[in-house]
């Protein structure tokens, strides 16, 4: 029994999968339930048991996540190309769609996001996701390396989980003028709290970029700082790597205890090596830093 469950997980995973990596084609139900191996009679009751979403109404929030990211974190692709990348005949039909969702029209929200019902909105599809994407470590993905010091430039967040998707927008925009490329600039973020502290005020994140240059400012509130080099258990997690808690808690809770080494005194971070939505969510990578003594 446990076999036949795992292998319908895989089938199912392997779907969520395929969407993530084909947002631009056709995804109706007769490719996906070959992807599925399933019969496609059953295919969409099948997924809709399974994910608390039909086939379609999860497509539609997949594809209108890429395109809010695109839309607040990139100005390289006009709303006419992105409306068309997430499956619609013509801007206004997803104008009307995005408005209704998010209570912004796509030019609105490219200016200035209004990120609580944007996080409301991706709830249902967050759930269906970690239905099946609950992930486990073991020691062997655990590795130690010897970290060099690495300078970097921060924006801090201070305040409110729910607003940090401002500060990355801002942060993103402050990188792009002063020409750090993540491809030639690494990028880290270190986790001053818990990723949901007792009072959201003291929700506090760095978003740092690595750098020797001189840093300019311009108008934000940047500094210059350095993450410490030193030896460092280290987690790549691969796929949607926008929570990494777990992956944090089994190095803290798991890992650590069993391994007989100590935390230094450096918060956790992390350095992400690839983004959604350059690279389908579940491609997305990051390595995450445990500092030790």
């Amino acid at each position: 029994m446990k076999a036949a469950l795992r292998d319908y997980h895989a089938r199912m995973q392997r779907v969520l999968d395929h969407i993530d990596r084909h947002l631009d084609h056709d995804l109706d139900l007769d490719a996906l339930s070959s992807v599925a191996a399933y019969s496609k009679y059953h295919f969409h009751r099948q997924f809709t048991a399974t994910f608390g979403l039909s086939v379609h109404r999860y497509v539609q929030l997949a594809r209108m996540k890429r395109a809010s990211y695109w839309l607040a974190y990139g100005d390289a692709h006009s709303v006419t190309d992105i409306a068309m990348d997430a499956g619609y005949d013509a801007p206004d039909a997803f104008a009307r769609a995005f408005r209704q969702r998010f209570g912004q029209s796509p030019s609105s929200f490219r200016k200035s996001p209004d990120w609580e019902p944007w996080l409301a909105a991706f709830g249902p599809l967050d759930n269906a996701r970690n239905k099946l994407m609950q992930k486990t470590f073991t020691t062997d993905d655990v590795t130690i390396r010897d970290v060099p010091p690495t300078r970097v430039a921060i924006m801090e967040h201070r305040g409110d989980p729910a607003t940090l998707g401002a500060s990355i927008q801002r942060y993103i925009a402050w990188r792009k003028a002063a020409g750090l490329h993540p491809k030639t600039s690494p990028t880290f973020n270190v986790w001053r709290s818990e990723r949901r502290p007792a009072s959201p005020a003291d929700y506090s994140v760095d978003l740092c970029v690595g750098t020797d240059q001189p840093i300019e400012a311009n108008g934000e509130q940047i500094k210059a700082g350095e993450i410490p080099g030193g030896r460092c258990a280290v987690l790549r997690v691969v796929g949607h790597t926008d929570n990494l808690e777990p992956a944090a808690l089994y190095l803290y809770r798991d890992w650590l205890p069993a391994s007989g080494e100590e935390a230094r005194d450096f918060p956790i971070y992390c350095q992400r090596l690839s983004f959604f939505p350059e690279v389908a969510e579940h491609e997305a990578v990051a390595d995450l830093f445990l500092p030790l003594k």
